[in-house]
């Protein structure tokens, strides 16, 4: 594609070099720079694009584009100068890939928790009426049966865009993609186009980076003024409230939750420990549903689902066949298959409201003990580690506090933040640094009945120790260590 067909329409100055010149692909990153390529500089929290441009040039770049002014001797390169290259990456890959999300069913999930297990069940209820369907996420990105791995729950704009174009060529109808609250703050979702957005809920996470629940929370809002077909809220949230105060969008919107007043609204719910069955309440009629997902939680997210379903008109009878076919998703409350007389249960709960949903629905159908390993991320909010401690204390009768992600802290300091709210609470606790024998440990020591639950990690196959990912699934652990004991 020519250069002047990419920037068209954008904010930019032209310091060296002509806009007539072939770009055959984009790139942030320096080491993905190949002959003819635009090489867009990134000014990050740790690395600066501006300073690998030589690199970018050398791997035979022939488009540098920045926010800052640079010297390029090098005959052949253009330079183009932008406000923001963060706004620029989004713009340009948008129009490098032909403006993708305008040619599919685009739908945006956000909030604290359920992004994954909403977006799992939506995609369930669409296959069930034959269409197909692309999911961008935690878990991955599928395209036409294949998945790829993201490194974050939503990937940088270019890889969207890039993604979205494999969507479209591979003839998808709909694409459901989790959309977190720094992709909306850091322009990865700049030019794209939502037909639909869904709020899940909103409590304390991310605050290293957004500071207060008011920025986070404005973060999350930018989806619902982005949308063009529908809104669906969670109305029983408190900031799904606030949302519906504060949304400028004049497209339609509808509300879900157990409480007869919203649109969409669940009524006669059994969570026990097959699943969570609940009548389906909707304009156009009512369902009984048998979910074989756990937990009042997913209750709501079956209904948020079901809302998605209702806008693109969507039977009833077909809504309750793909809400009923879910019969569990990668590390959320994944019960690993064991020959024993207790239960392992792996899920990502790693904020104090995800923690507390799950305990509260263990503590449904609990027998015997209750052993909780957990632990919090490193280079991360501080702020919630004591109350994920105090949390989790309150309904364990063990709690065995371990590593998780440490990144750059050292682990034991984690550790002792958490154990703050484990005391408050008066918690019973060990701790134990290395997960594994954290995990050995509650395995070696489990009795009849007992429910232990690996929280924090849920469908993650690694953990982050400073600058290295290290090989760590949990799930096959667990296998490996009682293959050994028996």
């Amino acid at each position: 594609m020519k250069l002047e067909n990419i920037i068209e329409g954008s904010k930019y100055e032209i310091y060296k070099g002509n806009k007539d010149i072939d770009i055959h692909g984009i790139e942030h990153d320096s080491r993905q720079i190949s002959r003819n390529n635009m090489f867009i500089a990134i000014k990050g929290f740790t690395v600066d694009g501006h300073n690998y441009i030589k690199e970018a040039i050398k791997r035979g770049a022939n488009c540098i584009v920045v926010q800052k002014y640079v010297k390029i001797d090098k005959d052949g390169v253009t330079l183009v100068k932008v406000d923001d290259t963060l706004e620029a990456l989004a713009r340009f890959s948008s129009k490098y890939y032909n403006e993708p999300s305008k040619k599919l069913n685009l739908i945006g999930v956000t909030g604290t928790n359920g992004k994954t297990s909403t977006t799992y069940l939506i995609n369930s209820i669409f296959n069930k009426k034959d269409e197909k369907i692309g999911l961008i996420g935690t878990l991955g990105s599928i395209m036409d049966g294949k998945v790829v791995e993201n490194k974050n729950t939503t990937p940088e704009s270019l890889t969207i865009q890039k993604h979205l174009r494999m969507m479209v060529d591979a003839k998808t109808d709909y694409c459901i993609m989790e959309v977190s609250s720094h992709s909306l703050d850091l322009k990865r979702v700049e030019y794209i186009d939502f037909q639909v957005g869904i709020f899940t809920n909103l409590t304390e996470d991310h605050l290293d980076y957004h500071l207060t629940m008011e920025n986070y929370f404005n973060s999350k809002l930018k989806l619902f003024n982005k949308t063009n077909k529908y809104n669906i809220i969670n109305g029983d949230d408190f900031f799904g409230k606030k949302i519906l105060d504060n949304i400028k969008n004049t497209i339609p919107v509808i509300t879900y939750g157990i409480d007869k007043k919203h649109d969409v609204y669940a009524t006669d719910i059994v969570c026990h420990i097959k699943g969570a069955d609940f009548t389906l309440n909707t304009p156009i009629g009512t369902i009984p549903i048998n979910m074989k997902l756990l937990g009042r939680f997913n209750v709501y997210n079956a209904l948020a689902a079901a809302s998605c379903a209702l806008v693109y008109n969507i039977d009833l009878p077909t809504i309750k066949m793909g809400l009923e076919s879910v019969t569990g998703i990668k590390g959320r409350f994944e019960i690993v298959p064991i020959d024993k007389d207790y239960t392992v249960i792996i899920d990502f709960a790693h904020t104090p409201d995800g923690l507390e949903k799950v305990l509260t629905t263990v503590d449904q159908f609990a027998e015997g003990r209750k052993v909780v390993i957990f632990g919090a991320g490193g280079n991360r909010d501080r702020t919630k580690r004591p109350i994920m401690g105090e949390t989790v204390a309150k309904h364990a009768d063990l709690c065995i506090v371990t590593s998780d992600n440490p990144r750059f802290e050292e682990p034991d300091d984690i550790i002792k933040d958490v154990v703050l709210g484990v005391e408050k609470a008066n918690g019973k606790y060990i701790t134990i640094t290395d997960r594994r024998e954290a995990i050995e440990f509650a395995l070696l020591n489990a009795k009849p009945k007992d429910i232990i639950l690996l929280a924090g990690k849920g469908h993650e196959t690694y953990t982050i120790i400073k600058d290295k990912t290290i090989p760590f699934d949990e799930k096959q652990i667990v296998l490996d260590i009682l293959s050994n004991i028996d």
